[in-house]
């Protein structure tokens, strides 16, 4: 990539630059909006995690069952049976419909509108914020502060510190 100048163009890629009359405000609320959806990706991984850890549990359960009753305790094998395992974990529910209502309800309207704003408001580019904040905090021509992943981070002399 070459500047108006001719010269190489080590900054950003045009997908992470922002568009024209994009102000500072719109690039900070759009990086906002990115961080809280970013925050609840990892809330849905965690639920996700709870979903597995639940379901593992419970099927350790069976094994809980059968070691109970080959120890010569068949009524606390019955007691767990019927008391814990395939229980649900909150009223009507499985960690399965936990999930499926969190991406319904939440996560998913969530994800569509910070995709509509970015459509709107930054003809679809996201990261801007993070973007500025790279070319900001970078050292230019360092060879492990390119802008981007296509640029050779080949050194050319010298201490690269």
């Amino acid at each position: 990539m070459s500047g108006q100048d001719g010269q190489p163009d080590d900054g950003p890629d045009r997908r992470h630059r922002r568009p024209e009359g994009v102000s500072d405000e719109t690039v900070e609320a759009l990086g906002s909006l990115s961080k809280a959806l970013e925050t609840t990706e990892r809330a849905r991984g965690h639920l996700y995690s709870f979903h597995q850890l639940t379901g593992t549990a419970d099927l350790e359960l069976d094994r809980a069952v059968e070691l109970l009753h080959k120890a010569g305790h068949p009524d606390w094998a019955e007691t767990v049976r019927t008391q814990v395992l395939g229980r649900n974990v909150i009223p009507g529910h499985w960690t399965f419909q936990i999930v499926e209502a969190y991406d319904h309800t939440y996560y998913r309207p969530f994800r569509e509108l910070e995709q509509a704003a970015l459509e709107e408001l930054a003809d679809g580019r996201d990261h801007l914020y993070e973007a500025e904040m790279k070319e900001a905090r970078r050292t230019a021509g360092h060879p492990h502060h390119t802008a981007r992943p296509d640029t050779d981070p080949q050194v050319t002399g010298g201490d690269d510190g």
